[in-house]
C-alpha cells in the first residue's frame, strides 16, 4: 500500500462502501458523464454524493455523538453492501459447507470489528475530491460488474478505486473494493485463513466480536 489513506479506504469499504467514488459540487457532473441512468455506476455515484454531503453537514453532530454516526453508516452500509456474500468470498475456502447464520456471524463481527477500529475516522475524510468513472464491465460467469475508476486528489497521483457489484433484488450491491489493485476480500482472507484453519467459524467472530482479534483494514 502506498499511501496512508489506503487503509481507511479499505476499512470504508466494508462500513461504508461508496465512499471512496463520493464526488462533490463539479465533480459530480463530470463523474456522471459515463454513467448510464440506472446503471451500477449511477447507482454509486447518486448515493455516495448523498452520503458524503450528509458527513459533511453533520460533521459537528457526528462528532459529538458517535452512536448516531454509527447508526447512519450501518444504514447506508445495509442499503449498498452485500455483506453476507462478501463474507463468504472473505471466508474462501472454509465457507464450504458453512451455514448462512454462521457466515452472518462472521459478517456482522468483520462489519463491528471494522468500525470500532477506523470507525471515527470518517469523521476526517476529505471530501473535496473529484472521481473519474473510467468504465463498467461485466464480470467473468455471471457474477456481476467491475466499476472502475479513479480518485483525483489535489497534489497527489490519480489512486484507482474497483468496484465489484453484483444484482440483489431489483439493485445492485458491492461486494468487493480493489484499491491500487489491493483487494479488501483477498485482504481479510488472509488475515483470517490461519485462524479460520484452527477455530470455527463461530469462534473467530467471537474473537472478533469481543476485541480479542481485530480486523486490519492495513496501514
Amino acid at each position: 500500500m502506498k499511501t496512508p489513506i489506503l487503509g481507511l479506504l479499505l476499512a470504508s469499504s466494508l462500513a461504508l462502501p461508496v465512499l471512496a467514488l463520493a464526488p462533490v459540487g463539479a465533480a459530480s457532473a463530470q463523474a456522471a458523464a459515463p454513467a448510464a441512468q440506472g446503471s451500477p455506476s449511477k447507482m454509486v455515484l447518486d448515493n455516495s454524493q448523498r452520503i458524503l454531503s450528509t458527513l459533511e453537514s453533520r460533521r459537528a453532530e457526528f462528532t459529538k455523538n458517535r452512536g448516531a454516526l454509527e447508526k447512519f453508516i450501518a444504514g447506508e452500509f445495509n442499503a449498498m453492501f452485500d455483506r453476507d456474500y462478501a463474507a463468504r468470498q472473505v471466508l474462501g475456502r472454509h465457507a464450504r459447507g458453512a451455514s448462512d447464520a454462521d457466515v452472518k456471524v462472521f459478517a456482522d463481527a468483520l462489519a463491528d470489528s471494522l468500525m470500532r477500529r477506523y470507525g471515527s475516522s470518517l469523521l476526517d475524510f476529505n471530501t473535496q475530491l473529484k472521481v473519474r468513472i473510467k468504465s463498467e464491465t461485466v464480470l467473468p460467469r455471471g457474477l456481476g460488474v467491475k466499476v472502475s475508476s479513479e480518485m483525483l486528489r489535489q497534489g497527489g497521483e490519480p489512486i484507482p478505486v474497483d468496484y465489484l457489484m453484483r444484482k440483489s433484488g431489483s439493485g445492485w450491491k458491492v461486494f468487493d473494493v480493489m484499491v491500487e489493485g489491493v483487494s479488501f476480500v483477498q485482504t481479510f482472507r488472509q488475515q483470517f485463513d490461519g485462524e479460520l484453519t484452527h477455530k470455527s467459524i463461530r469462534q473467530v467472530a467471537a474473537e472478533l466480536a469481543s476485541g480479542k482479534v481485530q480486523a486490519n483494514a492495513g496501514k
